[in-house]
């Protein structure tokens, strides 16, 4: 569990979490889903105290649900987001393995065939309980996205007495409240995959390229289907993403509007972050449909230069066989056991059916050739 306090001066990283509300700034408390499960009593007592009151059981419930969609719900006195990230085992490959209390989150993870980069994309919830002092985030284990931001917050100023690491660094903006802080971390989660694209779209040409072989004999279907089911996954996700942030724009709206001028700007720039996340995550869900439309276009491709080669090779036999079959028909009739036929009796008999059947297989030949037949299609 990592606790900040957040103001316009610095940021401090604290001990322990915190008797009593800081008279300026906020409270970032950001802990794992394990941790947050073990100290739940401490947690809910912390918060009655720092802000009056309690999260609700069912609110409890979706932040422990690691298979919980992404979702956004409210109460009089906050706001509460679920939102599943798309990390990546790579870049959570320096983080300590999960404990077993996250055992049961391994399912998020979308270990299907396919690319390898896509079999390793984690989709585990990130919770966020947004009060109007105080950030409470539920992270899982082993994310990455919490520590990035905590590193971005803090500096490497000395250390104040009894407050742990101050960190503001000079001309730095930090967040102005607990919304544009969650707002922030969601965008980094977003803007994680958005890294991705590259490698993701590199592994999938590559596979296309070898489904598109025309020598291809091989085909791993079932990887190929199972990756295919990962993307209508991915999209599905993303679309959770995307109706959950869309809901909390619409909460904003309802917000009852500040007196003062830099409050009716902090909710301004509110609104625009958080049109700017709904715009990343539209992104995301555009790149996810078009490589699955992608993968769908290169499994019809591939059946489409199957049966053009299924096409040349019968092309190919068809006419092998109308050369022979005039030879066939040359070698049936003097093979008739009659006493009587043209050129049975005399000496080179023999020699003018065969010069016949040769002359009659170049020409066919070299007409078939002519028509290109006997010729591969270029590809």
């Amino acid at each position: 569990m990592r606790i900040f306090h957040i103001h316009s001066g610095g940021v401090q990283e604290l001990d322990s979490l915190p008797g009593h509300m800081p008279t300026q700034g906020f409270v970032w408390i950001a802990c794992s889903r394990s941790a947050f499960q073990a100290r739940l009593a401490e947690i809910q007592g912390r918060l009655q105290a720092l802000v009056g009151l309690q999260l609700v059981d069912l609110h409890v419930s979706d932040l422990l649900n690691a298979q919980l969609p992404s979702h956004y719900d409210y109460t009089s006195q906050y706001d509460l987001l679920v939102f599943r990230r798309l990390a990546t085992a790579q870049g959570d490959a320096a983080q300590p393995p999960s404990p077993p209390d996250d055992a049961h989150a391994a399912a998020s993870t979308l270990r299907r065939g396919g690319p390898p980069v896509l079999r390793r994309i984690d989709t585990s919830p990130v919770g966020f309980a947004v009060f109007d002092q105080l950030l409470l985030t539920v992270h899982p284990t082993d994310c990455s996205v919490r520590d990035a931001y905590a590193t971005r917050l803090l500096a490497s100023l000395p250390a104040s007495p009894g407050e742990g690491r101050s960190s503001p660094v000079p001309g730095a903006r930090v967040p102005a409240s607990p919304a544009d802080l969650m707002l922030r971390v969601v965008n980094l989660m977003v803007d994680g995959y958005l890294d991705l694209r590259r490698e993701l779209t590199r592994q999938l040409d590559h596979w296309q390229n070898e489904l598109l072989k025309p020598r291809a004999r091989y085909v791993n279907w079932s990887s190929l289907l199972e990756a295919r089911l990962s993307l209508h996954q991915l999209d599905e996700i993303c679309e959770d993403q995307r109706t959950a942030v869309q809901d909390w724009i619409d909460a904003l709206e309802t917000w009852a509007l500040p007196d003062s001028p830099t409050g009716l700007r902090e909710l301004d720039l509110l609104k625009v972050r958080s049109r700017d996340v709904l715009e990343h995550i539209e992104r995301v869900v555009h790149h996810v449909r078009r490589l699955e439309q992608s993968t769908e276009t290169a499994v019809q491709m591939h059946f489409s230069v199957q049966s053009n080669r299924t096409n040349d090779i019968m092309r190919t036999l068809t006419a092998l066989t109308a050369v022979f079959l005039p030879l066939n028909l040359i070698a049936g009739i003097f093979g008739m056991n009659f006493e009587f036929i043209p050129l049975i009796h005399k000496a080179d008999g023999f020699w003018w059916a065969m010069g016949s059947m040769v002359a009659i297989a170049v020409a066919l030949v070299a007409l078939f050739w002519r028509k290109q037949y006997l010729s591969r299609t270029r590809r």
